[in-house]
């Protein structure tokens, strides 16, 4: 039995994103072990990405990953988004393996990700939500990432706009 790729269902169909599965990511902690990303950056003004950059960064990284055969399974998928400062994002792609003259990081630790559906404007209030949740656990997060599930078009197709919020804690 073959395994679907990503590529291959991009390839297969008008969507290009895979169908979240909100249950996978809600209210779940995840231990990674040096899990590998490839990385690039996005200018940003304030924590919004500059106009028409943030989809070619994607496709480049996209480009990169297919072209090493580094796309891993549909089920699989995961580009975070990080912003270590208001004028710079950090886009991570979850890779199978090192891709020659990538730029590369690896993340190891205790994660913890609760879902939210809406839309973009709403990340400080979810922000906010996720803290009173680590607090009920008695954790606190070191650093913030965002997966963003769909694209605007495959959002519109699925009806959600699904952001989950992914806690690095101590």
């Amino acid at each position: 039995m073959k395994t679907e790729t990503l590529e291959n269902q991009v390839r297969d169909t008008e969507v290009c994103c895979p169908e979240f599965n909100p249950a996978l990511w809600n209210d779940k902690k995840h231990v990674w072990n040096n899990k590998l990303f490839l990385k690039d950056s996005v200018p940003e003004f304030f924590h919004i990405p500059l106009p028409n950059v943030f989809g070619k960064v994607i496709s480049r990284m996209w480009e990169k990953a297919t072209d090493a055969g580094a796309v891993p399974e549909v089920r699989d998928f995961l580009m975070l988004a990080h912003d270590p400062t208001p004028f710079r994002g950090e886009l991570l792609l979850f890779v199978t393996h090192e891709i020659p003259g990538g730029d590369h990081i690896r993340l190891s630790g205790t994660f913890m990700s609760k879902v939210f559906d809406g839309p973009y404007s709403s990340v400080p209030t979810f922000m906010k939500e996720m803290n009173e949740y680590l607090t009920r656990l008695k954790m606190k997060a070191k650093k913030y990432y965002f997966y963003y599930a769909y694209c605007p078009k495959c959002s519109k197709k699925y009806g959600h706009n699904y952001i989950v919020a992914i806690a690095e804690v101590a």
